[in-house]
């Protein structure tokens, strides 16, 4: 039997994390025995939270990389099967569509899943990957309530920043909004409600330098940012707890650019109330198609919906 025949699936979902387990969890439950390419970062964005207390289920909360590993174990439980390759290349020109993997393996479906996620854009410096989850964070609605009575920064000078400092005020004692410039990319109503919070401070004209905080084994809190004036160049020491950085999302998609419609940022455009594609048997679910709510809970329900989108596009194939 050859490779084509061999690696020919009913369904095959790109990428993993909630919305991608929940659309194999579903599939496999309707016997279509779906393949999951796990990619690069297998669990998607939720590898990197340590506690998760919104989503349904657990009265004590969960970490993320165990919620992930209890999907994945669910999935394969009815059938589904894990592959922890990164698809790099796909054609939708023709039925079936053609998949090739970074190591160079080509699979053949009759319908695509894409969950592939959205990574948050990040400073790029050294400190914020060692206090990542220990006091910065790229959610505030995730991780705000974990900030109570505490002082935060956030990064940004989008409406998302500005939106995400004005949630914070809910929990935080401080909300202290770094931005490079002096003025906001934000909406003017935003910037408006935003100064006319009493807890919301600016630091203008500034960018975070270094992000400070105390390390003691595997425990590790933030301190404080080193923040430098781009104007003066000079860099004083900003105390707080959390720092969270709001300077926008990058949807992984970019292998889908020739093929599927897209917004500016790189979103994937659905069909108004369903996953489909412009391209039949093309579906997408989770924050490669979601700009908006970016949760956990939210892409499981867009899993959930694209599973049954093409378990219903199999079915009318077979009628």
């Amino acid at each position: 039997m050859n490779e084509n025949v061999t690696n020919h699936h009913r369904v095959i979902i790109i990428g993993s994390g909630p919305a991608g387990f929940t659309a194999a969890l579903y599939t496999a439950r309707a016997s279509l025995e779906p393949i999951i390419f796990e990619g690069t970062q297998p669990g998607g964005q939720l590898m990197i939270t340590t506690d998760i207390e919104n989503y349904p289920g657990f009265e004590n909360g969960i970490s993320g990389p165990k919620l992930m590993e209890t999907m994945r174990k669910q999935v394969h439980r009815f059938g589904a099967k894990s592959l922890f390759k990164t698809i790099i290349k796909v054609d939708f020109s023709k039925k079936p569509y053609i998949l090739t993997a970074d190591d160079g393996s080509m699979y053949i479906a009759d319908t695509v899943i894409i969950a592939t996620g959205a990574s948050a854009k990040m400073l790029g410096l050294e400190s914020e990957n060692k206090f990542m989850s220990y006091g910065v964070s790229a959610c505030a609605t995730c991780d705000g309530f974990f900030f109570r009575n505490q002082r935060v920064v956030v990064v940004g000078g989008g409406d998302t920043a500005l939106e995400e400092a004005n949630y914070l005020t809910r929990h935080a004692s401080e909300v202290s909004v770094i931005h490079r410039r002096d003025e906001f990319r934000a909406s003017k109503i935003m910037v408006e409600r935003s100064k006319k919070n009493p807890k919301i401070k600016f630091i203008l004209d500034s960018v975070i330098d270094e992000i400070v905080g105390t390390e003691d084994g595997m425990k590790k809190a933030v301190t404080g940012v080193k923040i430098k004036n781009v104007k003066t160049g000079k860099i004083h020491l900003h105390e707080c707890e959390g720092v969270f950085i709001a300077i926008g999302h990058k949807p992984n998609t970019d292998i889908f650019k020739d093929w599927l419609d897209m917004d500016e940022v790189g979103y994937l455009i659905t069909q108004p109330k369903s996953t489909k594609t412009k391209i039949p048997g093309v579906f997408v679910c989770g924050d490669a198609q979601d700009n908006y709510y970016r949760q956990a809970i939210s892409a499981a329900g867009t899993g959930c919906m694209a599973a049954i989108d093409a378990e219903r596009y199999l079915e009318s194939l077979e009628q």
